[in-house]
């Protein structure tokens, strides 16, 4: 019996790369890659507290990698569960490298990072309007206003990887 499972929370550090692979005049696959941050936070002897942070390399494929191109960014919060895989290859040195990755099975959309329109129409709606007569300031609703939010949190099974 063995196991290769991984389980993050985290936060994304840059949007994904989404790129198809694939020999020619074959099935072309959509694959998504990105890094996703994890920190600890604890207390050392003194009291003080101190932060360790982790960057994880994702990848994601076919429904998942639509996903990320869909829905994923920078910043967003995300829950991903998946296997350890281990690649390696020549750099152009000829010195072998290694890089561990987190092939994606599951992604949970968690929190999106603030829209870039909503923060904008926010900060135009406080600047005054000099040329115009004043008017009542409406207040911009953003995605953390909302009750609910139209991501899914559980994703439908075409999303998840076999």
């Amino acid at each position: 019996m063995s196991l290769n499972k991984a389980l993050l929370i985290g936060f994304v550090g840059q949007d994904p790369e989404v790129r198809y692979v694939g020999a020619a005049g074959s099935q072309n696959s959509k694959v998504a890659q990105f890094r996703l941050a994890t920190t600890e936070r604890y207390k050392d002897r003194d009291g003080n507290v101190k932060e360790n942070t982790e960057w994880h390399n994702i990848v994601a494929w076919r429904g998942l990698a639509d996903l990320a191109e869909k829905y994923i960014s920078k910043g967003t919060q995300l829950y991903i569960e998946g296997k350890l895989k281990l690649r390696s290859w020549e750099d152009q040195n000829g010195v072998t490298r290694y890089q561990t990755d987190i092939v994606a099975d599951k992604i949970d959309l968690l929190a999106r990072p603030k829209d870039a329109a909503v923060e904008g129409a926010r900060q135009m709606n406080q600047q005054p309007r000099p040329q115009q007569a004043p008017q009542p300031q409406q207040p911009v609703v953003g995605p953390e206003d909302m009750p609910g939010d139209d991501l899914p949190f559980n994703l439908p099974p075409f999303y998840q990887n076999e």
